[in-house]
């Protein structure tokens, strides 16, 4: 059975890694999907944090095919690991720009379309870094708990129209975003490390967080809301130790 079938379905950031991997699926599990990303390898060329694309965006999707029932904001950028003292004002400014004022757009513009259809789900990337501090660099973590709280400030602000909003934590998954932390591990003989901190002791695929937005998009999961749906093999069950330094080094 096609879990999406006659379903229409918006999925950003997809001419790569975790997007490309749930549109492929999407696909095979019956919706219409449009795929957006801001660069080539797309349905459509799409920044998913601009307010004129992306209301573009679900128009397209509304004229071609008559209404829209999945929108999973999946579009996002790293920033690096450059520390606070590092990083800019301008370096903050566009990852939370892509990070989590995409999501915004997407609900934003979704929700108005989705009522007028009795419902839909609207799905959202955010990541473990936005559950506590060691995943990731400070302004891509600090945007990815705006994620995590702007769906459950939307999932109570949609409340009555049949919309359900909610996010999945990826842990560390190989992606063009990731790449570099890969690529070193493997120039370096290291390979056999990565993924090393958590229960499973592996890193994962942009396939098993397709599974978890399919699930969050389809009605297998209709009594889920406003929840952030972690998939990290384990790596937030636990807190890391601190790495402490020899205080004749301060």
């Amino acid at each position: 059975m096609q879990r999406l079938s006659g379903k229409v379905a918006i999925v950003t950031g997809a001419a790569s890694g975790i997007g490309k991997a749930t549109v492929e699926l999407f696909r095979s599990e019956g919706a219409t999907v449009v795929g957006a990303d801001v660069g080539e390898g797309a349905d459509i060329r799409c920044d998913a944090a601009s307010e004129s694309d992306v209301t573009a965006l679900v128009a397209e999707a509304m004229s071609r095919h008559g209404g829209l029932d999945i929108f999973f904001a999946n579009a996002g950028i790293s920033g690096g690991f450059a520390s606070i003292s590092e990083q800019t004002e301008q370096d903050w400014a566009e990852i939370l720009r892509v990070n989590l004022i995409g999501p915004f757009l997407a609900i934003k513009y979704a929700a108005p379309v989705m009522k007028a259809r009795g419902g839909g789900s609207i799905v959202c990337t955010a990541s473990v870094a936005g559950l506590r501090s060691g995943a990731g660099g400070a302004a891509y973590s600090a945007s990815k708990a705006g994620v995590i709280n702007l769906v459950q400030s939307a999932a109570q602000q949609l409340s009555g129209t049949g919309i359900r909003v909610n996010a999945v934590c990826p842990g560390l998954i190989e992606t063009g975003m990731t790449r570099p932390i890969y690529d070193m591990a493997r120039a370096k003989g290291q390979e056999r490390r990565i993924g090393e901190l958590n229960p499973l002791g592996r890193g994962g695929e942009p396939e098993e967080i397709a599974q978890a937005a399919l699930f969050l998009a389809s009605d297998e999961s209709s009594y889920v809301n406003g929840a952030a749906l972690v998939v990290d093999g384990g790596l937030s069950s636990s807190h890391p130790t601190t790495r402490r330094f020899d205080i004749r080094m301060i």
